[in-house]
């Protein structure tokens, strides 16, 4: 019978639900008739599956043959068999619920197990007229879908078990490296990353889960107790840097009002590099600290700038000197009389001295210029030295004489060889000759610098 064939439940006879009770008519318990209602002696009726005898008594067939079930007395032996056939229908949609249920997996295989005892000893004794040998056999029917279902659950859980199993022990090894590890902060954090997948996962059998979770949990305790350790350090460690940076910070104050920019400048160097060395004082000290230190040193070092300012003010006149010096020396270049020029560099360099110091900005400039201008009276000088060298001119000479005898015993040779018409013998002394007077040439050239 399906949701459309089943008659709508009469008011005050509601359908039942999957495991309830189907309600049985008791005799104790359904109201007399009165006159009005009572019906006639000796009227009876019957139905597909039982009977209202003429005395009222309702029986139920089933391949065992009748049973009773009931007594009714409430209206007229067909009002009778019609609510008697209503108890039935609602039995049957338990059943049929039940069938569905379990078809679409909403119910677990333990649970249909149970409901299906229950309906079945509802149906061994129920108060309803239908086919319960039916219902009975639609209810033998499920077992095998139960059994698979639960097969299915165990493959299920099985499978989870294993996957389990697997996501543990990578969660117990990464949790055993973060162990040993230093990265105490993003070690921290993936440690409870790793505790919230572990509750995630299925229980494994307990000899397994709980060896694995010791592993576990002993790797936390372990990252723990050396994250503890190493801030316990730090700690101890940025006390120590608070205590020096206070000390160097009473020197830096010291200094701040020092005038020797030079030698105090380069003292707060080394005050700088201490407190580099230091390392971290505590955080909630660290700024303040620092603030303190660069203060001082912002002291001396904005006295130190307005003081330069000044003799930069000062020092543009000499610059402006200087700038007239270098006007008249560029006029040497390029150097022609090395002897002269050098004369007129003693009396330049006497006044660059004497205009004095320059703006700082100007200095790389105005030296860059008056040195180029040293320099090549330098190398003119040195030019003309050494095309004076006596000894080198000596040598020179000697270079001359013997290139010239070489050349005389090749020319001789090459005229006999020609002579003789040996053209091999002549082609070669020929390249030898060449090569002997390209070299008598330069030397030649040589000679002539030096006088």
């Amino acid at each position: 019978m399906t949701e459309a064939d089943r008659p709508a439940p009469e008011a005050g006879i509601p359908t039942p639900e999957v495991g309830s009770t189907v309600p049985e008519a008791d005799s104790n318990t359904v109201p007399e008739a009165d006159s009005s209602t009572a019906p006639e002696a000796g009227s009876a009726a019957t139905h597909a599956w039982g009977r209202i005898d003429e005395t009222g008594h309702v029986f139920v067939r089933t391949s065992d043959g009748e049973r009773e079930i009931g007594q009714w007395q409430a209206g007229t032996p067909e009002e009778g068999l019609a609510m008697y056939a209503r108890r039935y229908d609602g039995l049957a949609a338990e059943v049929e619920l039940l069938e569905k249920r379990l078809e679409g997996g909403s119910v677990s295989p333990d649970d249909a197990g149970k409901a299906v005892d229950k309906v079945r000893a509802q149906i061994t004794d129920a108060q309803v007229l239908g086919d319960l040998d039916a219902l009975a056999a639609r209810l033998a029917a499920l077992a095998p879908a139960i059994d698979k279902a639960r097969q299915q659950r165990k493959a299920e859980r099985a499978a989870k078990t294993a996957e389990a199993d697997v996501a543990k022990n990578r969660i117990v090894a990464e949790a055993e490296k973060i162990a040993e590890s230093s990265d105490w902060k993003n070690g921290a954090d993936r440690l409870r990353e790793l505790l919230e997948e572990w509750k995630a996962l299925p229980r494994l059998s307990k000899s397994a889960d709980d060896a694995l979770w010791h592993r576990f949990s002993s790797a936390r305790t372990t990252h723990t107790r050396r994250r503890k350790a190493h801030f316990g350090e730090v700690a101890v460690a940025r006390e120590g840097a608070q205590k020096v940076k206070e000390k160097l910070i009473v020197e830096a104050v010291e200094l701040s009002s020092s005038t020797e920019w030079g030698p105090t400048a380069g003292k707060y160097r080394d005050l700088m590099t201490q407190w580099k060395k230091a390392g971290s004082a505590p955080r909630n000290v660290e700024d303040k600290l620092w603030k303190k230190f660069r203060a001082a040193q912002d002291v001396f070092f904005q006295a130190r700038d307005a003081a330069n300012i000044a003799l930069d003010a000062e020092y543009a006149v000499n610059a402006d000197k200087k700038v007239e010096i270098l006007t008249e020396a560029e006029k040497l270049l390029p150097i022609t009389d090395p002897d002269a020029a050098r004369k007129a560099w003693h009396d330049i360099a006497d006044r660059w001295e004497e205009a004095g110091k320059v703006p700082r900005d100007r200095i790389s400039e105005l030296e860059g210029r008056i040195r180029k201008i040293e320099t090549a009276i330098r190398e003119a000088g040195e030019k003309k030295w050494q095309s004076t060298d006596p000894e080198k001119s000596a040598r020179a000479d000697d270079m001359i004489g013997k290139l010239q005898r070489s050349i005389d015993e090749v020319q001789a040779k090459l005229t006999k060889a020609e002579a003789a018409k040996d053209t091999k013998k002549a082609k070669d002394l020929k390249s030898d000759l060449d090569s002997k007077q390209a070299f008598l040439d330069m030397a030649k050239k040589a000679q002539a610098d030096f006088s």
